[in-house]
């Protein structure tokens, strides 16, 4: 409908035989109640009549940007924790309790005395993944297949248990043993796994006679409790004997020594990886121990397919992720703390200080990818980057055109 505009009312003076002494305004509304009655007649509504009618303009709608959360902290402090402390060792976790950004992954910083055990357990909800930090461990473990595994271990080493095998972990001296474990659920908590103890004390006495072939009451002498980690003797430095002689030893290895596979090499700093390529068991898991050199920069890139979370191992580094819509958070990071950056967000890695600094990392996921920033320019026409940044070909042409992994000092 057009407007009533102020134009058109000036046009409202009296017509030829229209009673005298009526005014503009009188005429007006007098067309406005015609108006409404034509409007009733036809079902159109008040609302739309006022409006038509009205001299107001209307008021003008402002898209009002939606609303962008900020990016989650993605910096935890693990080995500040005193989370489970006791007779044979301790053990710090981080998951979406403590860490909400982690969903994906949990990770837990255990230690071992000599001799102590991580009693025989299984992770329902989670595979596991370790890497030896400090000392020796040696690890048992059980397959669906019935198969056996049994491996020591050392600094640099690592293993994977896929979800539901059960293990053992002991200590083997002669100091202590400090592994990390990482696993593939961030919901999943170390204090909660399924232990051999704890089965045993909440099952009837006459189900275990049955089933282990003891007396009833000899389970009076197992523990009255979940024992998780408890000490014991340092075990025989050879690998022993299974009990059943006749059990199948594992086909699958579950041991992998990162620290001695060839590094990938960069100027500023080396890459130690494993994937399912490398370690076919280690399914949902990939690692890289990365090392930086004083000055290096792990070059700006995204992973498409998988969330990264690392340990710092020694030395400091600045992280800075974005996260679209103009966000970003930037973090410093020194020993026993932990980084979270979720899948698709663009992030780099700056070494800080004098000493190299050594990161592990994992993805949930047993295949690698990545894109870097780098490689994603090499990947244009330069007309494209004309366009794209307003900038010119002799700049374009000085952009490098590959991926470059770890940046070395600047000159």
């Amino acid at each position: 409908m057009p407007n009533k505009s102020s134009d058109e009312s000036k046009q409202s003076k009296r017509k030829p035989g229209a009673p005298k002494g009526l005014s503009r305004r009188s005429v007006f509304n007098a067309a406005s109640l015609a108006a409404i009655g034509g409007a009733a007649a036809t079902g159109l509504s008040w609302q739309r009549v006022n409006a038509q009618t009205t001299k107001e303009a209307p008021k003008e709608v402002k898209n009002e940007p939606k609303k962008v959360e900020e990016i989650e902290n993605f910096k935890y402090d693990l080995e500040k924790q005193t989370h489970w402390v006791g007779p044979g060792g301790s053990a710090k976790e981080a998951t979406v309790e403590e860490f909400p950004v982690s969903q994906s992954i949990a990770g837990v910083s255990m230690r071992l005395d000599p001799g102590a055990i991580r009693e025989l357990h299984w992770h329902a909800l989670a595979a596991e993944w370790a890497y030896m930090l400090e000392g020796r461990c040696r690890a048992t473990v059980i397959t669906p297949e019935g198969q056996a595994d049994i491996a020591d271990f050392e600094v640099g080493d690592t293993w994977y248990f896929p979800r539901g095998h059960g293990h053992v972990l002991q200590c083997l001296g002669p100091g202590p043993c400090h592994f990390l474990l990482v696993f593939d659920n961030g919901h999943f908590s170390e204090f909660g796994t399924f232990s051999a103890t704890d089965w045993i004390y909440n099952t009837p006495p006459d189900i275990l006679a049955r089933n282990l072939g003891l007396p009833a009451a000899a389970f009076a002498q197992f523990p009255k409790k979940e024992l998780y980690i408890g000490p014991g003797k340092i075990p025989p430095q050879s690998l022993e004997a299974y009990r059943n002689t006749e059990i199948e030893p594992g086909q699958s290895n579950h041991k992998y020594r990162l620290d001695h596979t060839p590094p990938r090499t960069y100027p500023g700093g080396v890459e130690h990886l494993v994937s399912s390529k490398e370690f076919p068991i280690q399914t949902t898991l990939t690692a890289v121990k990365m090392t930086l050199q004083p000055g290096g920069l792990r070059e700006m890139h995204w992973h498409p397919h998988a969330d990264e979370w690392q340990y710092y191992i020694k030395g400091r580094s600045r992280v800075r992720v974005f996260g679209s819509h103009g966000r970003f958070k930037e973090e410093e990071f020194g020993p026993g703390q932990v980084a979270f950056i979720k899948q698709g967000y663009g992030h780099y890695v700056e070494q800080l200080g004098n000493e190299p600094t050594e990161i592990l990392i994992l993805f949930n996921s047993g295949e690698y990818q990545e894109i870097s920033l780098t490689n994603w320019l090499g990947g244009n026409p330069v007309s494209i980057l004309e366009s794209n940044f307003g900038i010119s070909r002799d700049l374009i042409n000085q952009l490098p055109k590959k991926e470059i992994g770890i940046i070395g000092r600047k000159a």
